[in-house]
């Protein structure tokens, strides 16, 4: 039986797993248990050093670790019937990527895709058969600097092993356009890398979801604005959608903006989980079946 509220350890106390504990802390749904990070942490919550030291007294984990080792960590937590909540990417290896979906089978389970719950996201999914046939999907990405100003202590988003932002950043738009299009198919794909074990400066590609072409290009390390622009272009209507929550759209003229509510936020998404680990399937909430389909994308354009 679930407690109530939900006793939760989140485990990588970096950028992520610090701003989910707060979120956690402050939702009625949520007693923070303990933090689980490798350093010591002065926290208002307990903090320790090893996920098996606390497992035993959660319902339910947060994994923010670095990704090569989440899998370790989710099917422990699985195998303990724990219900988990992961960042993404799920893994950087695809036999990781596959035990972790299918141990969450049946479970309580959920990726955090911040686009999973936007009103962005979901004003697309409405307004996408108003635009006629579509002609194709478009994400640019671009980034003056890489690791980001925010993520610059986590080294590892600078290394090709488990960082880059394929991982990092367009695997949301890969889930944004899975989600409306259905699943992906890879037709040509690759990534630019400046020495070994580098992590990417530019990737480029094209994808296809039920026959609509997607094109992908990203940079990095270049001159210019940072750029998040995912764009579905049909015949009578086209979307845009900016900087991650402006959704603009267009009948052949300018863009005009879409008024929305900035929905969609680690508290949020919390909600959401929790109603997953009451035994509900919440629509706006990815799970590990999504979060397995975007890693088979991502890692093509890194193979």
């Amino acid at each position: 039986m679930i407690a109530d509220p939900i006793r939760l350890a989140v485990v990588g106390l970096g950028a992520m797993g610090t701003r989910m504990l707060t979120a956690a802390q402050a939702h009625p749904e949520y007693t923070v248990v303990a933090g689980v990070d490798v350093a010591p942490k002065a926290l208002d919550v307990p903090v320790v050093t090893n996920l098996d030291d606390v497992l035993s007294e959660v319902d339910a984990v947060y994994v923010s670790t670095p990704p090569a080792s989440h899998a370790g960590l989710v099917l422990k937590a699985f195998a303990a019937g724990k219900a988990v909540f992961c960042e993404k990417p799920l893994a950087v290896g695809l036999d990781e990527a596959r035990a972790m979906a299918d141990a969450a089978a049946g479970r309580p389970n959920a990726v955090n895709f911040a686009l999973s719950d936007m009103a962005a996201t979901v004003e697309i999914e409405r307004r996408l058969p108003e635009s006629g046939t579509l002609r194709g999907v478009e994400i640019r990405l671009q980034f003056p600097v890489w690791p980001r100003a925010f993520q610059a202590d986590a080294t590892w988003l600078s290394r090709s092993e488990q960082g880059g932002f394929v991982r990092e950043v367009l695997s949301h738009f890969v889930y944004l356009t899975d989600r409306v299009l259905g699943p992906l198919t890879v037709e040509s794909v690759s990534s630019d890398f400046p020495g070994p074990g580098e992590a990417e400066v530019a990737a480029r590609g094209v994808l296809r979801g039920s026959g609509v072409p997607v094109h992908v290009s990203a940079f990095s390390g270049l001159a210019g604005p940072e750029v998040y622009e995912w764009t579905a272009w049909g015949t009578e209507r086209s979307l845009r959608l900016d900087q991650w929550a402006l959704l603009s759209t267009s009948d052949g003229g300018a863009w005009e903006r879409v008024p929305l509510e900035q929905t969609g936020s680690d508290y949020s998404r919390l909600t959401l989980f929790a109603q997953a680990v009451k035994g509900e399937h919440p629509r706006d909430l990815a799970d590990f079946a999504s979060g397995l389909r975007v890693a088979e994308v991502v890692e093509a354009f890194l193979r």
